[in-house]
């Protein structure tokens, strides 16, 4: 317990022995793990462990980790709904209030996150997640650093490489494969870190070319906020390994659509898997990575098994897999309670990101657990 008060607020400022993402070249270009040369190769898929080798191996500090609770604040009825929002967020215990990056019916992510900091004295913001499609990296290195400066530091900084069909049809927005999608994603991380830095940045890759320039106004938290992907597939869990801060575990949604096809990569046993993907590509920095999931369902009830077994039928799979899936919140605040509990000592996870129509259902279980 003791061990999970005093990481608690870790995120306030990222640890000073977090290794530099970049080391400086004598051509002037940026080299190492995160270069245009590097991205330039792909990294072959290792082996991931065993379920019984990542029960047992996971490192200690995932499981003495505190519980932080961030909330997803999508498809509000008016977007003055916003600040009254953030402020009960804040009052209730919540540590993260997180935004999409999507073109339909929601709140624009940058002006939204600077009106919530500013509404807002102790609640962190957070992208979850900007869409790097959207964004030169150049422009959103500026404005995330921008926020983070005027917020006081309490930026959390989520990027992806972009998901949501309908955004890229209606607009035009060519819609590249995932694989290139992800590369492109990884050489954005790479400049955007870089910038950070307050160094010129000289970059010649694929997707991007940046020459001389210098990262203005560079963030409060040093090298920068903590860096949130999420993702459910190998590639992109092997940049969130060797990227992130803060890695969330979803599910597959290889059509671009949330469907009953996301069911069977939501089970335990597909987490275990994730974890795996992940432990292998982050390497010595495995520990220092928070791991996290969205609840996309969350029901406060008596009648748990009747909902696991409906959650089951609708989506391929077994009433026991649903049970356990990280991303479902069922039964009374008690069994939901110790169903987190659970999950975090079988996969670390002790990010939890909620619904802002659960907020109040779930305020007594927010207030148990949150830095717990």
């Amino acid at each position: 317990m003791a061990q999970r008060r005093a990481v608690a607020n870790r995120w306030r400022r990222r640890p000073a022995d977090v290794p530099p993402r970049y080391q400086r070249g004598t051509s002037g270009e940026f080299t190492g793990s995160h270069s245009a040369a590097s991205l330039a190769t792909t990294t072959p898929p290792l082996p991931s462990p065993t379920v019984s080798e990542l029960s047992t191996a996971l490192p200690v500090p995932h499981r003495d980790r505190p519980f932080r609770f961030t909330l997803q604040a999508s498809h509000l009825d008016r977007p003055e709904d916003l600040i009254p929002l953030a402020r009960k967020a804040e009052d209730v215990g919540i540590d993260v209030l997180t935004v999409a990056d999507h073109l339909d019916d929601q709140v624009a992510p940058i002006a939204a996150l600077m009106a919530v900091a500013d509404a807002t004295t102790t609640l962190r913001v957070g992208s979850l997640v900007f869409s790097n499609d959207y964004r030169h990296p150049a422009v959103l290195a500026k404005e995330a650093a921008t926020i983070d400066r005027l917020s006081g530091g309490r930026l959390e900084f989520g990027l992806g490489a972009g998901w949501m069909t309908t955004d890229y049809t209606a607009t035009g927005i060519t819609l590249d494969t995932p694989s290139v999608r992800i590369d492109r994603l990884d050489e954005a991380l790479g400049i955007i870190t870089a910038l950070w830095s307050g160094e010129p940045v000289t970059h010649h890759g694929r997707h991007y070319d940046i020459d001389g320039l210098v990262g203005c106004p560079l963030p409060a938290q040093r090298p920068g906020p903590p860096i949130v992907i999420g993702g459910g597939g190998a590639k992109l869990l092997e940049v969130a390994g060797r990227r992130a801060d803060i890695i969330n575990l979803n599910p597959s949604l290889p059509a671009g659509v949330i469907d009953h096809r996301a069911g069977p990569t939501a089970t335990p046993e597909s987490t275990d898997e994730k974890i795996g993907w992940i432990r292998h590509a982050a390497g010595d920095r495995f520990d220092q990575i928070e791991l996290g999931v969205r609840i996309h369902l969350a029901i406060v009830t008596e009648s748990r098994q009747e909902m696991f077994d409906a959650l089951a039928g609708g989506f391929g799979m077994s009433a026991d897999q649903a049970a356990g899936s990280p991303h479902a919140l069922c039964g009374t605040i008690d069994q939901i309670a110790d169903d987190l509990e659970a999950r975090r000592e079988r996969f670390g996870i002790t990010s939890i990101g909620l619904s802002a129509s659960s907020l109040d259902d779930l305020a007594p279980l927010i207030s148990r657990l949150a830095g717990t």
